[in-house]
């Protein structure tokens, strides 16, 4: 939920690129639902037949004629203008199985051929051990028809269980089952970390096969345009994203449509700085610069763990810490703030009295135990960082009596981030804060308290 954040990381595409065009034909024809594939109904999705519903136990020649077009026609009208493009194949094996003029063309381009799974069908409902084997038999019949096996995933009507199941198969530089993110990102299932090269429905022209689509070509390359644009601005800001195009044989391989999108492509290609690849460069490119984390995640953490880390970031208190494993965690808490979100929760909904021992475990700003070298290697670090271990004696002298003053008046030590701070605008909010009445104190303190956590957490685990 959290991904990158205010702060992705740099794609470093090659050759300083702006942006990375990735385009996804996907080969389906032959391998949807069909009586004579074994299949329980005809198939009903992404045709020009809008709202088609399964035919149970009958064949649906029309449905039938509409997908032969993508690999009569479709297909070799998009392979003429993209041929010298680099792509990928999203391809239904069982498809490919009964395509071999198209899989020797693919090859002969050079594009990558990644699985589609076995048939193009829906997995939503199949139990897993049938989904594991079709995930298996995918695998070994695309080796068989295409000469090696795939390094790249994408089921699209997919199960809840698939990345997972895909992930634990093994040897994929990528999985593309998700639509979260415009660069790619590592998930772990397991001791597994997993690649996932997200993909798109928008940038995609399965959207001229259902309601409220594209219905006309223009529509379709202004959106792509417009895509693009703002990715490439984004690039040229410093900060490059990947744009994914979805194509279908049957679908974009139509006249009307395959005008439009060749005006887009060429646009596209007419700008400097772009960086037009198959979804597996992209992806080696990316574990290359961006390898799977190796720190251990704060939401994979026993308790003693999480406390052994984190017990400290509130200054002598680790039973915020304990408290904080009780709350609902997981990767989006797998950063600074995240953990923050944890351990600020657990403080404030701590009693008064429990504040109150976090406020008064912290130390005097340049006191007795700072002189004596006994602050914690946090405190010593933080009022060194804003000038306070050196002091002239004036100075101690006027600190050690506001520190004080401030005691005998609210009851805990003056608190502040001195990260945040300089010598002398810590001097001049010690002397505004004392004249406070205990109650905005308290609040004041309270949260200071909180930015000192998060300052420390940012020093821990980065921004």
């Amino acid at each position: 939920m959290t991904g990158y954040g205010p702060n992705p990381p740099k794609a470093n595409w090659p050759g300083g690129a702006k942006i990375a065009v990735q385009i996804v034909m996907n080969y389906e024809e032959g391998g949807e639902n069909n009586i004579l594939h074994g299949d329980a109904a005809s198939e009903a999705f992404l045709s020009e037949i809008t709202g088609a519903q399964p035919w149970p136990g009958q064949r649906h020649w029309n449905m039938e004629s509409l997908y032969e077009y993508g690999s009569r026609a479709g297909f070799w009208r998009l392979h003429r203008m993209m041929k010298d493009i680099p792509i990928t194949v999203y391809a239904v094996t069982s498809a490919l199985a009964r395509a071999p003029e198209q899989v020797a063309a693919m090859k002969d381009a050079g594009w990558e051929i990644a699985s589609h799974g076995l048939k193009w069908v829906e997995h939503k409902d199949m139990p897993e051990a049938e989904e594991r084997a079709q995930i298996v038999e995918a695998i070994r019949l695309h080796t068989e028809v295409v000469g090696e096996p795939p390094k790249g995933w994408y089921t699209g009507r997919c199960s809840n269980n698939t990345v997972r199941l895909v992930a634990e198969q093994g040897g994929f530089d990528y999985v593309a089952d998700s639509y979260a993110d415009d660069l790619p990102y590592w998930s772990r299932f397991g001791e597994i970390d997993q690649l996932i090269m997200p993909y798109t429905m928008d940038c995609n022209d399965m959207r001229f096969g259902i309601q409220a689509g594209f219905t006309t070509g223009d529509q379709f390359e202004s959106y792509l345009k417009d895509s693009f644009d703002y990715l490439y601005a984004e690039g040229a800001e410093g900060s490059p994203k990947m744009l994914s195009i979805g194509l279908h044989c049957r679908i974009a391989g139509r006249p009307g449509r395959a005008a439009a999108l060749k005006r887009a492509l060429d646009y596209m290609a007419g700008h400097e700085g772009v960086w037009f690849a198959t979804r597996q460069q992209i992806a080696q490119h990316w574990a290359k610069e961006h390898p799977a984390p190796t720190a251990q995640r704060p939401s994979d953490m026993s308790q003693e763990d999480f406390v052994t880390a984190f017990g400290g970031i509130f200054e002598h208190s680790p039973w915020i810490a304990e408290r904080a494993c009780a709350y609902e965690s997981g990767p989006t808490h797998d950063t600074a703030r995240g953990v923050h979100s944890l351990l600020f929760r657990a403080f404030r909904t701590a009693t008064d009295d429990e504040r109150l021992g976090v406020l008064n475990a912290h130390p005097d700003l340049a006191g007795k135990l700072a002189a004596a070298g006994r602050l914690t290697a946090e405190s010593t670090a933080e009022q060194a960082g804003a000038g306070l271990d050196m002091l002239t004696d004036d100075e101690r002298v006027t600190f050690q009596k506001l520190n004080t003053d401030y005691v005998a008046r609210h009851g805990f030590p003056f608190i502040i981030a001195v990260k945040d701070n300089t010598k002398a605008s810590i001097l001049d909010a010690f002397h505004r804060r004392i004249e406070n009445d205990r109650d905005t104190e308290f609040a004041e303190a309270c949260r200071q308290v909180e930015r000192i956590a998060e300052l420390r957490l940012l020093d821990k685990l980065g921004a």
